[in-house]
């Protein structure tokens, strides 16, 4: 329930600010290339997924605006040693800087992330892991792109984890945790609707 009810805040809250003075909103979507990355990230490798949702943009200047966005982002990696696939499924909150030059864009930005389905995978079995797993993720963004004024975009974007992934257990120390955090580069297409 209490995803439910932050995935529906931060969409009413995109929908809010495109209402707002000089501001648009898009769409989006992509494929995205992740993996773990950490002092304990041996052995992981890239596994790819898709990733999409919604965009704002609150103009600032010509040049300037704030973008929130509500995408959902596939994201974990696979694990050689056991031949899994750690599959995560993230509704990702970023809120970036946009600088604007002539069609190409910069971005950057924190994020937050919440988990909303996480399972392990190999040939044999698939387990429900989003108990092993901290609900949030805090991160940021940075990526660059080109739009064209009738509103189409391309971009691509490094989406990196600042928090662990693992969940600490009350037998736990934290010391015997994983010191992994979460990866991916994301490419997307995407369309802005709204004047410039």
């Amino acid at each position: 329930m209490k995803k439910l009810f932050f995935v529906l805040l931060a969409s009413a809250g995109i929908s809010s600010a495109a209402h707002a003075q000089g501001a648009r909103l898009g769409l989006k979507i992509g494929t995205s290339l992740s993996n773990f990355v950490g002092e304990d990230a041996d052995g992981a490798s890239n596994k790819f997924g898709i990733n999409g949702g919604f965009v704002a943009e609150l103009g600032i200047t010509d040049n300037f605006a704030i973008q929130p966005e509500v995408i959902f982002s596939m994201k974990g990696a696979k694990i050689d040693e056991f031949d899994a696939r750690y599959n995560q499924n993230y509704v990702d909150v970023p809120v970036l800087l946009k600088i604007k030059a002539n069609g190409l864009f910069f971005q950057a930005g924190p994020q937050v992330g919440l988990l909303i389905d996480s399972k392990v995978k190999n040939d044999a079995v698939t387990v429900n892991s989003a108990g092993v797993f901290k609900t949030i993720d805090f991160g940021y963004v940075a990526g660059l792109g080109y739009e064209l004024s009738s509103g189409p975009m391309i971009g691509l974007r490094y989406n990196g984890g600042i928090s662990k992934v693992y969940k600490k257990e009350d037998q736990m120390r934290a010391s015997d945790l994983p010191e992994v955090r979460n990866s991916a580069f994301q490419l997307y297409v995407g369309f802005m609707f709204g004047g410039k």
